[in-house]
């Protein structure tokens, strides 16, 4: 390819193996979602299951997911090979997405949600490690905030894509997993042809137990500042279920209620590379800090909203939030952590993280019921000022000339 045909971005350093994997992540996440928004309905509605069943399927299967990555980012680490986890990852996913549509029994469904998370589980830490191993150090935050845009895009465009074929198929949900199926064995040839995984350098120590105590410990006390602070962040930012719930709490028609994602989804993609870009030639820590701000006012908005224009304002916030702050901690990460350990780096913050967004979003429930939503907000408020104070502790240690 020639420098006049390349994007400007490419030329302007960005490899074309980031930019892949920014793909891949998109048609994965076009197709995971193109399903997940009509799976509880279909679950309840046509297979006949209840309620809690599908909350227990969920639950189990995101903590699956969470477990997953840390035993898959050490094995990438040990193995000194990232791409070949990412792609069995994500061809793991591609292949349970024929079981939707073929499903003749809730037990079907539960097997193919499974063997679908722990698919994610496997590619997630890899294939961020291989994001750092591409990236040059200098554009590692663009770098991420490209990857995340790209797929938060199809986290926005699958429900989209649903809804519009679910009008043009009469509710056909079997004909929309059918079509889903598509996107995701692209995203599969798409990182076996079009990904190519850097040499490992020579001067790169062996792994011989990535997830023994002595190499944790390597992975130094900055890493593990990042992660205290990334769980702190984490409790205060639960789950955008809570947003669906707010939605429908200020009396927003059915209907209407899956626009409030579709909407965070886009502030979430059109602000990820922008802030990465902005990470690469300013203080980190102060990026992050203004994202929590965000998220602070956010919180405030979402807690006193009456009406649509004021819910839409916190979720255009919130989604600005986490546009501000994911890319950006995952950078965090590949900065702090030793480049034989990224893997298990990435697998150790996904698993403390997810357990952390578990925990945060059985409080917002357990708020909820019992003081209402204004209560689960103003908490989350609360859990996010706390992190700034953290933030501004560590500060010191993370804006040195190699993290600024």
């Amino acid at each position: 390819m020639t420098t006049g045909t390349m994007p400007s971005a490419i030329r302007s350093g960005i490899p074309a193996g980031v930019w892949a994997l920014g793909f891949v992540s998109m048609l994965m996440d076009i197709s995971s979602e193109m399903i997940h928004a009509l799976l509880p309905v279909y679950m309840v509605t046509v297979l006949g299951a209840s309620t809690l069943a599908v909350g227990l399927i969920e639950g189990i299967a995101e903590a699956t997911a969470s477990i997953t990555k840390v035993f898959s980012g050490a094995l990438s680490d040990w193995l000194g090979k990232r791409k070949i986890l990412a792609a069995f990852g994500y061809g793991l996913a591609a292949f349970t997405k024929p079981i939707f549509p073929l499903a003749a029994s809730i037990d079907w469904l539960i097997t193919a949600r499974f063997i679908d998370r722990v698919g994610k589980g496997i590619r997630g830490a890899p294939r961020d490690a291989l994001v750092a191993d591409i990236a040059p150090p200098h554009l590692r935050g663009a770098s991420f905030g490209l990857r995340q845009s790209l797929d938060t895009i199809g986290a926005f465009l699958g429900p989209l894509v649903a809804i519009d074929l679910m009008w043009l198929t009469a509710d056909h949900f079997q004909a929309v997993f059918w079509i889903a199926v598509i996107p995701a064995f692209l995203s599969v040839a798409l990182i076996l042809v079009a990904v190519r995984e850097p040499q490992r350098p020579k001067e790169l120590r062996p792994v011989r137990m990535p997830l023994h105590r002595d190499e944790l410990l390597r992975l130094g006390t900055t890493y593990w500042w990042v992660v205290v602070v990334a769980t702190l962040f984490t409790l205060a930012r639960f789950s955008e279920a809570f947003l669906i719930l707010r939605a429908q709490s200020i009396g927003l028609p059915l209907t209407l209620v899956p626009v409030v994602l579709v909407i965070m989804n886009i502030a979430y993609a059109l602000s990820a590379y922008p802030v990465g870009v902005l990470a690469d030639r300013m203080d980190r820590v102060t990026i992050l800090i203004l994202g929590l701000a965000l998220l602070v006012l956010a919180d405030l908005v979402l807690a006193f909203a009456s009406d649509a224009l004021g819910l839409g304002l916190g979720v255009v916030l919130w989604g600005l939030h986490m546009g501000f702050t994911q890319g950006l901690l995952a950078t965090l990460i590949a900065d702090t952590a030793p480049a034989e350990l990224r893997g298990t780096a990435f697998g150790v913050f996904n698993l403390i993280t997810g357990l952390a967004l578990l925990l945060a979003s059985i409080i917002a429930g357990a708020l909820w019921e019992a003081a209402g939503p204004q209560a689960t907000f103003l908490t989350g408020a609360a859990f996010a000022a706390m992190t700034v104070a953290g933030l501004l502790f560590i500060r010191g240690r993370l804006s040195g000339p190699d993290h600024a």
